[in-house]
């Protein structure tokens, strides 16, 4: 095990009715700038609740923040912040609605361009900010990270900022979610942990036990989930599973790869495609091309988590590889680069970016511009 410091600040209020909580945990002396994406709130009584919970509060609205935040966007909402003197945010919304909230945060501070900060990559000197989570996910409720886009130059990098001060989960509101987004919601939750696991063997058994816990937990409820979203503690399981996947829980001391979120967020940034379909799309080329570098940890999780005990090493990593991708797939998930239009240019444009910013991801620095070709390859057709 590696050495670490660890701290998760975020106040997680989890259950149903807790919606109600908000005039507990923002001071009434604030203003608060709420933040919205584009509109299923109004839908599902979200914004009803949180408009009641905050009647004595002073609070404007901000609408629009789209999936995959735009810095083009989000300039708005700063902007706006600034002119009414917002000193309070509220996110209420998906991965991308406090993704971008969380720039606003930090942009509201700031006297340039927030786009300026998003190529530096990190501000600290942030608005204070809650949430209340309706598509569980990026876990972007309980960490400080997010991922901001920039349509004009179709360029999409990650920022980091302040955590948010609290956020609330009912697992109520996910009731009505489509079921597309649910599924990706499940990927991108399945990736999250194996970006934390698939890695080396031996770092800590308590972080694999802890990974391998919410993998099966996914692969046992998304089934269910299909059958009947409207199931409180399956969608209970799934908010706290999204959640927990990237809060800093299951990473501590470990290796992290991440290679597969660097690509698939090159394939939203120029397709559009939702972030959690790149990402099935992505991880069994990654899985296959980094074989012999992964192989160990591999069929550590075929064996655990995917129930694969027997066969030859490298029949047994393709089988395992194979349960994968079909696991995907059982959500409705494409996972061919072909069935969502990516041509070769597409990924002649990624090795072209990669190369050009000099990056080596992957928890050896293997995954660079030409490995990138590889694995997109692989899963072409």
């Amino acid at each position: 095990m590696k050495n670490f410091s660890f701290c998760n600040p975020v106040k997680l209020i989890m259950g149903k009715g807790m919606i109600a909580s908000l005039k507990e945990e923002i001071p009434t002396d604030k203003k608060i700038m709420i933040t919205f994406g584009g509109g299923s709130v109004k839908k599902n009584g979200v914004y009803e609740q949180v408009k009641e919970a905050l009647s004595g509060h002073q609070t404007i609205e901000f609408w629009g923040i789209e999936p995959n935040p735009a810095i083009e966007t989000l300039r708005q909402a700063i902007e706006l912040g600034k002119k009414e003197k917002v000193d309070f945010l509220l996110a209420v919304g998906g991965g991308s609605v406090i993704d971008g909230t969380k720039l606003i945060a930090a942009g509201l501070k700031y006297e340039g361009d927030a786009w300026d900060l998003v190529l530096k990559g990190a501000s600290y000197d942030c608005v204070p900010l809650g949430t209340v989570l309706t598509l569980p996910a990026t876990g972007s409720e309980m960490n400080n990270g997010a991922v901001i886009s920039r349509k004009e130059t179709k360029e999409k990098f990650a920022f980091y900022s302040n955590y948010p001060v609290f956020s609330i989960l009912d697992p109520e509101v996910t009731f009505s979610l489509p079921a597309h987004q649910v599924a990706c919601g499940l990927a991108d939750t399945f990736v999250h942990v194996m970006e934390q696991y698939l890695t080396k063997c031996g770092q800590s058994r308590v972080m694999d036990r802890w990974a391998e816990g919410i993998l099966q937990t996914l692969i046992e409820i998304a089934p269910k989930i299909k059958e009947n979203q409207m199931d409180y503690d399956l969608m209970a399981d799934f908010m706290m599973s999204a959640t927990m996947g990237l809060n800093g829980f299951i990473a501590m001391g470990v290796e992290q790869d991440w290679a597969t979120h660097m690509i698939g967020h090159e394939l939203t940034a120029l397709h559009g495609i939702t972030h959690g379909e790149t990402l099935a799309m992505v991880l069994p080329g990654t899985m296959d091309i980094l074989r012999e570098q992964k192989g160990d940890k591999i069929i550590q999780f075929g064996t655990r988590v995917m129930g694969i005990n027997s066969g030859i090493r490298d029949a047994r990593i393709t089988e395992i590889i194979r349960k994968t991708e079909e696991f995907f797939r059982s959500l409705g998930l494409r996972t061919r680069l072909s069935e969502a239009g990516v041509t070769m240019e597409t990924i002649d444009e990624i090795e072209r970016r990669f190369n050009e910013r000099n990056v080596h991801f992957g928890e050896d620095g293997l995954v660079d511009g030409a490995t990138a070709r590889k694995i997109l390859l692989r899963v072409f057709e």
